[in-house]
Order: structure tokens, then C-alpha cells, then sequence
């Protein structure tokens, strides 16, 4: 079971944009072997953060609209919200620290 709980494009901007957290947001697809690969760490970072920052997973074929707004290309694309806006972003299969160090600046 994952810990990152996955958005809708009718909830993305009450979960996302409106959230008084940092949000991490997975964009991702099942088919896509770096995604699974991240998956995990996506996870882990979830949970390390639970209390401090939301971590959330888009699925690109269900949810293409949020991905066409974001201009996603690739994914796994890690997009990193704060006050609404997008502070950060990774593109790629990268290491958990990666991404856990990133939402650390944005978490404070």
C-alpha cells in the first residue's frame, strides 16, 4: 500500500494548490519502469514527512489534463509545491535522498 495518496484533477487544487504544506507530487504511469523504481522512495519520503509535508502521485493516463498544465514530458517527473506554486522539480529515476532533500528546504 502506498503512502503517497494519488490526486484527481477535480481535487488537485484543494489538495495541492491550497494545501498550508509542501506537497510533493508524483507524476507517474503503471507502465513505467523508472517510476516503479522511485515508487518506493516516493513512499519512504511520505511517510518521513507525514507530519510535516503532503507527498501526493498523479497518474498521467488517468489524470493527463494536471500533466498537460505541468508541461510533463517524461516521468517519473517529481513536482514540488509551495504556497501553490511549483518550487521544485526532479525529472528522472534519482536516489530517496534526493527527493527527501529537496522537500526538506521546502519544509524548513
Amino acid at each position: 500500500m502506498s503512502s503517497a495518496v494519488a490526486v484527481t484533477t477535480a481535487e488537485f487544487d484543494e489538495k495541492v494548490l491550497k494545501s498550508d504544506v509542501p506537497v510533493l507530487v508524483d507524476f507517474w504511469a503503471v507502465w513505467c519502469g523508472p517510476c516503479r523504481m522511485v515508487g518506493p522512495h516516493v513512499d519512504a519520503v511520505a511517510e518521513e514527512f507525514k507530519d510535516t509535508a503532503k507527498v501526493m502521485k498523479v497518474d498521467v493516463d488517468a489524470e493527463g489534463e494536471i500533466a498537460a498544465k505541468y508541461g510533463i514530458m517524461s516521468i517519473p517527473t517529481l513536482l514540488y509545491f509551495k504556497n501553490g506554486e511549483v518550487a521544485d522539480q526532479v525529472v528522472g529515476a534519482v536516489p530517496k535522498a534526493v527527493i527527501a532533500e529537496k522537500l526538506q528546504k521546502l519544509v524548513g
